[in-house]
């Protein structure tokens, strides 16, 4: 039992033995009055006494009767509780169900509790965003502890496996393809990948570089015709008049295709570009081919090393910073709910946007969910043992009814003194 079982249980036996004692008191007082007749005070003291006792007794009975049989007789219309827990359970989760949990309601509440707004402020403080943090950074070592089990890691390794020996990788580039390429999407990385080239060979060094390279595979693949040309013993005036002509040239050819949309070669890269999509979408051979490359890929072992080094390198990072007082992880994770606190508080939009897909979703969800409440609710009620039900009935509010025992006492006293009042004034008047 727990420490608040225990207590209430302490309570209650209290206050039995409170009404307990009041009914003894009472009972006492009825025989010491019968012992001297009834005769003057003692007339009201075994009325006030005698009315007492019925009370107590009577209020006692109703008491008992709600959770057991009285004295353990099976006298009718006792034991309320047990004897009716199927009804009581279903009553009790419907009675919950339609006024704690009506979709109205639960809507109301949360549009005056502002849930995008407390967080936005709950976000905005350090120590809570620390929080925050700690517990997801907490949650992602567990979850790391997961996946680092042998089982899991075979299940998810063989899950993926599947997944990608059925993926038709031809048609899935060709559609990515066409996306990227969408409205001329790929002119742009052409372009970017021009100018960029461009400026590389606009540099000095470069320049020297690549002549350099030019005259040292001439000098091995053709070194007669650098001879015949009379330029062997004076490699870097060569180098220097070659580099010239040929960066001049390769410069000028590039800025052509970058400023012509019409450019023959840019004309050609959409060309091939457009041809290598159809094929990836309509050639059964290059298809073949890869998926033949991509099941040897995944049947290769170095594949599976790869991988699984890859993932325990990250892995073994991510503990390590993890474990620190400084982590980097938990730092940024900190600093990104701040920033989404600040972010809701500043914008309405969003902090509108928040509020009304949390209250779609809880429409949404609302019905299923307080009609599961009120199953689980009904049905763990008549799970119980009757002895557990009115055990645990009694310990909340047993307290109270004896409460009913005592008043019942005191009540019926009083109306035995009136009755004994109204009693001697009828005799007088008569």
């Amino acid at each position: 039992m727990s420490g608040t079982a225990a207590a209430k249980a302490r309570e209650l036996a209290k206050m039995k033995r409170v009404a307990l004692a009041l009914l003894s008191t009472v009972t006492l007082l009825f025989v010491l009055a019968r012992l001297q007749h009834g005769v003057g005070i003692w007339g009201w003291v075994a009325a006030f006494a005698e009315a007492a006792m019925i009370g107590a007794l009577a209020d006692w009975f109703a008491v008992v009767a709600l959770f057991r049989h009285p004295l353990g007789l099976p006298i009718p219309h006792t034991a309320i509780i047990p004897a009716n827990k199927e009804r009581i359970a279903g009553n009790l989760a419907a009675f919950i169900r339609d006024k704690f949990l009506a979709t109205d309601t639960i809507v109301r509440k949360l549009r005056a509790f502002d849930p995008a707004g407390r967080l936005a402020v709950w976000l905005q403080q350090p120590d809570n965003a620390a929080l925050m943090a700690g517990k997801l950074a907490s949650a992602l070592a567990g979850w790391l502890d997961f996946i680092d089990d042998a089982r899991v890691r075979r299940f998810l390794a063989a899950a993926i496996r599947g997944r990608l020996k059925d993926l038709d990788l031809s048609a899935m580039s060709g559609q990515i393809l066409d996306g990227l390429t969408a409205d001329d999407r790929h002119q742009e990385v052409l372009d970017a990948a021009l100018a960029r080239l461009a400026r590389w060979l606009d540099a000095p060094e470069v320049q020297a570089a690549f002549a350099a390279m030019i005259v040292e595979v001439a000098g091995k693949e053709y070194p007669k015709v650098l001879r015949a040309v009379g330029l062997v013993t004076d490699t870097e005036e060569f180098s220097r008049r070659i580099a010239g002509s040929i960066v001049r040239g390769i410069n000028g050819w590039l800025h052509d295709i970058g400023d012509d949309p019409q450019h023959p070669r840019r004309l050609a890269f959409d060309e091939s570009v457009a041809e290598f999509i159809e094929r990836l979408k309509t050639d059964a051979d290059l298809a073949a081919r890869i998926e033949a490359a991509k099941r040897d890929m995944l049947a290769h072992p170095a594949m599976a090393e790869y991988l699984n080094g890859l993932w325990d390198d990250m892995k073994t990072w991510l503990r390590s910073d993890l474990q620190r007082a400084d982590s980097h992880l938990a730092t940024r994770l900190r600093s990104a709910a701040m920033a989404f606190g600040v972010t809701i508080a500043a914008n309405p939009a969003l902090h509108d946007s928040l509020d009304d897909h949390l209250q779609s979703a809880v429409v949404a969800l609302a019905d299923d969910f307080r009609d599961g409440l009120a199953d689980h609710i009904a049905s763990t009620i008549r799970g119980w043992k009757d002895e557990d039900l009115v055990r645990e009935l009694e310990l909340s509010v047993g307290r109270d009814l004896q409460f009913i025992r005592l008043n019942g006492t005191l009540v019926g006293g009083a109306i035995g003194l009136l009755l004994h009042a109204l009693t001697l004034l009828a005799a007088r008047a008569g």
